[in-house]
């Protein structure tokens, strides 16, 4: 169900806000301003609540050849086992791997494993991306059956080295 509201803009502020929505790829002014009211409610709730249920996304660009960096990453992960969902490991060249990490669970300690991770040395850019997970995200909601596949469910090294479980 929708409920209809009418915003006025100045001129200058609609223009704005069409060259925004056009930039963005959007579609209409409409979907727009839903967009951005879920965002301004999602930082609200994070703000508000810090150990809301989040899922987050952690990118970090690292030199694998930096002093055991690897191996203490992968020991972080270990110790953080409940919030890492699963890890995406991109060799880049000879030197560089980016890895994107799945995390779900307390928005506090999804932050603190995230500074923790990227405060270490040898990180070059690092990032953290974290929205509140919808309601009831935290069971399945749905009652068909399936398997989960988690990349890491098994022991390997790869090339460079890195002990993956």
């Amino acid at each position: 169900m929708s409920e209809r509201f009418t915003v006025s803009l100045e001129a200058e502020l609609a223009q704005q806000f069409d060259e925004f929505i056009q930039r963005k790829g959007g579609s209409n002014r409409s979907e727009a301003v839903r967009d951005l009211i879920r965002e301004a409610l999602a930082r609200e709730q994070l703000d508000r609540d810090p150990d809301v249920n989040c899922l987050g996304v952690l990118t970090y660009l690292y030199n694998h050849h930096e002093r055991e960096l690897s191996k203490r990453l992968t020991e972080a992960h270990h110790a953080h086992h409940d919030l890492t969902v699963t890890t995406l490991h991109m060799h880049l060249d000879h030197d560089h791997c980016l890895e994107a990490v799945l995390l779900k669970g307390p928005g506090s300690q999804i932050e603190s494993f995230g500074d923790a991770v990227m405060a270490r040395p040898g990180i070059r850019h690092g990032r953290l991306h974290k929205i509140p997970a919808p309601s009831g995200s935290d069971e399945h909601g749905h009652s068909h059956s399936h398997g989960h596949w988690r990349p890491h469910d098994h022991e390997h090294d790869d090339e460079h080295g890195h002990e993956h479980d």
